[in-house]
């Protein structure tokens, strides 16, 4: 009997019906040991050792494939075929022979590109050794990741309170967003005209031409930049006589796209699909690990991390049988298309994403996978059968045209295309991704009627709009993950985890679908851009990718790789122990000005108090980020939220406070109106023991009178007793939004308004509505399953529940939170598995043993991360000598390299 470990459960359920009884498959869940997210895990006055630690679960699943290994003939050890994959099984074979259980028997590495009985029993056939320079480029990369998130950290923690870490590649990432968003800031928009004329042929039929050439010169793109230049052009169209100078009919072949890759299937899934990164990425997963057709499960597209174009030719071949039965002979050309990348340091490793089958058409599997599913197949099926079709074959006309009047002449061209042939398209159109401008022909695709050379035309109207430049747009993630891949910054695996780590951190927010830099986010990247300009730089950091594929090529050694980073990125870690808290915020006041000094509507002088008149606005540093304050205070304690959505709307949340709105009668204090750090509010009296109370979404300060404010301040609102158990009901706004409170448990209420307005009969209503529904009623007892997942690998349902601090993972006695902004119902058992791995391997915190899993780089979640405020602590910024140490700390045993 031999032992095969994969990653995945759903993975080894699968492969193992493909081997049969004579192999036993187990499945590693991912990492079986990581860094371990504390100072000294990886050491660079020790050659750069790396020391590992394993978790709970991890410890629990490394024994059982230990003890399989015991009685095992040999090991197969068959993660997935990328680097990750190879690091893993380096991890599992490490920690075997550290065990001493595999007593001198067979150890291979096989690799399968696609979850099929096929791809597995070739890929078993011919095993290998461990790919080593493959391994050095994963060690390289972690240490580097760590290396930079644990010591750039602690030092914006100390320089820059608010901020929450930095990453090797997450912050070159977030300055592509930051510098969109300035360029946005500095755009100037500039005006011009476009001119056409609709004409009419000697036959009747009317088309549009645009005007191209005036007074001798030929009209560029915007040429036309007033209205009295336009005006002049018009009416000289507008009396004039028209005839054809020429008309030209030309073919044009259109060719179809390689098939995807990891970043081009994340750009389509987003313009196509409405997916996000992480989005695709997951149904892919899943339709790679395979789905149950008709009782047999079944990998329908092959691996989904990959930068190569190119399909295996057994799969064109297959392409091209399909072709022919489901499209005709006409679609198939004389020879197969072979594909390169234009990707910046691609490695093309593996093949690009196609189904494992092109006979398994869409509509074939459409029953076997939910909405997602398909829609991703289907996505990726046609982009693949596509690829190996005939070009399109397009008539392209192109007439010029001659204006004359009075001796002034002008130029006009009308184009229109028609497809001949369909070819691909009949199968894939292509269309302009997410983010990426429009070309001026675009619209130029419709066919013009019969033109002749030298007839004349009738004019029947002149058309001329005014139109206005635009700034380039934001990004979105799929022309984000684009511009990186241009780059060279970042691979395939990353993309996904590097956007969701921006998001995580709140660097970015995303609305419709476009990422928007929230101001710690510009905070952070303008503090890197001054004190840690190399390191943000682009090409430096595609350099480095390219070292990282050079070491995985065999082509550098790793270590010296890592020696020639560390040396100048501690020195410059080290010049900024000296670097004063006044020097960063004079810094960002220049870097970031438009953003802290926006303009104001009457052109005064924006880094001007507006409240005390003399004192000069600036950048401050609060315990939980970013402000602006005024150099006058205590004497004048006006401050405003630094935020990225008052960009050029004047000073935003900016007041002349303290505004006075009333007395409270019953206690005689102020009502007053005031803006901070976290935006305007209400307070009542004076000192550390007024009331205060934020105005909530939606109110703005110039709205708010008394009426408004003591309704606000009251609350919680008491509405009356519950006549069924004679306790009150009362209403307010709380973290999660307007609730009611009755007996303990809560009820979300619609509307702001509602909290102000709602009447007894009413609240009893909500509240028996909510608890009948169980899940997030708040109510006694376990809630109700939003989600049943199906069962764990060691027994026992896996459920999605709503609690009381939101959506969870339940498996027995392990909760485990869903990250924000994860929707319940999307989440999959395989997530779920991973989120309650993390979760029981971490020792209760009562024992002092709570442990972080990973560190602080690319796309790589950590504690210090998901608890901001802990990272914000100023005890943490109060230690910066261990931080500046934070590579140098002795481990207290040195684990020996494989």
């Amino acid at each position: 009997m031999n032992v095969v470990v994969v990653e995945s459960p759903a993975k080894a359920k699968t492969i193992n019906k493909y081997l049969g009884s004579g192999y036993k498959v187990l499945a590693s869940f991912g990492h079986v040991r990581d860094l371990p997210a504390k100072d000294g895990s990886v050491l660079p006055d020790q050659d750069f050792e790396m020391l590992w630690e394993v978790d709970g679960a991890s410890a629990k699943r490394m024994k059982d494939i230990a003890d399989a290994v015991k009685s095992s003939d040999g090991l197969f050890l068959a993660t997935d075929p990328d680097r990750e994959g190879e690091a893993i099984s380096w991890h599992v074979l490490d920690m075997l022979n550290k065990k001493k259980v595999l007593g001198g028997k067979t150890v291979k590495r096989v690799v399968f590109n696609a979850i099929t009985k096929k791809a597995v029993l070739d890929a078993m056939a011919e095993p290998r050794d461990i790919d080593v320079p493959l391994v050095d480029a994963y060690l390289a990369r972690r240490a580097l990741d760590y290396l930079v998130g644990f010591n750039l950290s602690p030092v914006l923690w100390r320089k820059l309170p608010g901020a929450r870490s930095a990453g090797r590649v997450q912050s070159v990432a977030l300055r592509l967003v930051c510098d969109r968003e300035s360029e946005i800031e500095r755009f100037i928009s500039e005006e011009y005209w476009n001119i056409s004329a609709l004409l009419k042929t000697p036959r009747g039929d009317e088309f549009e031409a645009r005007l191209v050439a005036a007074d001798g010169k030929r009209l560029q793109a915007r040429s036309i930049g007033n209205g009295e230049e336009a005006g002049r052009l018009k009416a000289l169209l507008d009396g004039a006589s028209y005839v054809v100078d020429s008309v030209e009919a030309k073919p044009v072949k259109r060719n179809p796209s390689p098939p995807f890759t990891t970043s081009t299937l994340q750009q389509a899934a987003s313009s196509k699909l409405g997916f996000s990164a992480s989005r695709t990425m997951q149904v892919a997963q899943k339709l790679y690990e395979g789905v149950d057709i008709g009782g047999e499960t079944v990998g329908l597209i092959t691996y989904m991390r990959t930068d190569g174009v190119q399909m295996a030719p057994e799969a064109i071949d297959a392409a091209r049988a399909a072709i022919l039965d489901q499209f005709g002979g006409r679609y198939v050309p004389d020879k197969a298309r072979f594909y390169s990348t234009k990707a910046k340091n691609a490695q093309e490793a593996h093949e690009a994403i196609r189904p494992t089958d092109f006979n398994r058409s869409p509509d074939q599997v459409r029953k076997y996978l939910d909405a997602d599913q398909i829609r991703l197949y289907d996505l990726i099926w046609k982009r693949g059968i596509a690829s190996q079709m005939a070009s399109a074959e397009i008539e392209r006309t192109t007439a010029e045209i001659t204006a004359e009047n009075k001796g002034q002449t002008a130029g006009l061209r009308a184009v229109g295309s028609v497809i001949r042939f369909d070819g691909f398209i009949a199968a894939y159109t292509d269309q302009k991704e997410d983010g990426e401008q429009s070309d001026d022909n675009d619209d130029e695709d419709g066919r013009l009627p019969e033109i002749n050379a030298r007839e004349n035309l009738a004019k029947q109207k002149i058309n001329s709009t005014q139109h206005f430049t635009e700034p380039p747009p934001r990004y979105s993630e799929a022309s984000l993950i684009k511009k990186m891949e241009e780059l060279g910054i970042g691979r395939p695996s990353t993309y996904a985890a590097t956007l969701a780590t921006l998001r995580d951190r709140e660097y970015v927010t995303i609305d419709k679908r476009k990422l928007i830099p929230h101001s710690k986010g510009r905070l952070v990247t303008a503090f890197l851009e001054s004190f840690f300009t190399k390191y943000v730089e682009y090409d430096f950091t595609a350099d480095l990718e390219e070292k990282l594929d050079r070491i995985s090529a065999g082509e550098l050694n790793w270590k010296q790789v890592l020696r020639d980073f560390w040396q100048d990125f501690f020195s410059q870690i080290e010049d900024t122990k000296e670097l004063r808290v006044t020097n960063v915020l004079d810094s960002l006041n220049e870097s970031l000005a438009p953003l802290v000094f926006p303009k104001r509507e009457d052109g005064s002088d924006p880094r001007i108090c507006q409240v005390c008149g003399t004192g000069n606005l600036s950048l401050k540093l609060g315990k939980y980020g970013a402000f602006v304050g005024c150099s006058n205070y205590p004497e004048c304690n006006y401050t405003r939220q630094l935020s990225s959505e008052n960009n050029g709307e004047g000073e935003g949340t900016a007041l002349n406070e303290p505004k006075n709105l009333g007395t409270d009668p019953t206690t005689g204090e102020e009502l007053t109106l005031r803006s901070g750090r976290f935006g305007p509010y209400i307070q009542r009296g004076d000192g550390k023991d007024a009331k205060r109370s934020s105005l909530p979404k939606g109110w703005k300060p110039e709205d708010i009178d008394y009426e408004k404010a003591m309704a606000l301040i009251s609350l919680p609102r008491d509405i009356g007793k519950h006549p069924e158990t004679g306790k009150m009901i009362s209403s307010g706004i709380g973290r999660y939004g307007p609730f009611l409170l009755h007996d303990g448990s809560y009820a979300n209420l619609e509307t702001v308004e509602d909290v102000f307005s709602v009447g007894l009969n009413r609240a009893v209503t909500v509240i028996a509505e909510k608890a009948s529904k169980g899940p997030g009623g708040r109510t006694r007892g376990t809630p109700a399953a939003l989600k049943e997942l199906g069962d764990h690998p060691d027994g026992g349902p896996i459920t999605v529940r709503d609690g009381k601090y939101g959506p969870y993972v339940n498996w027995g006695k392990v909760n485990a939170t869903l990250p924000k902004g994860k929707d319940p119902q999307a989440i999959t058992v395989e997530e779920a598995l991973e989120l309650i791995t993390a979760k029981a391997g971490k020792a209760p915190a009562a024992k002092g043993k709570a442990k972080a899993k990973t560190a602080a780089a690319e796309g790589k979640a950590t504690k210090t991360a998901a608890k901001p405020k802990a990272a914000a602590k100023p005890k943490a910024a109060a230690k910066p000598k261990a931080a500046a140490k934070t590579t140098k700390a002795k481990a207290p045993a040195k684990p020996k390299k494989s």
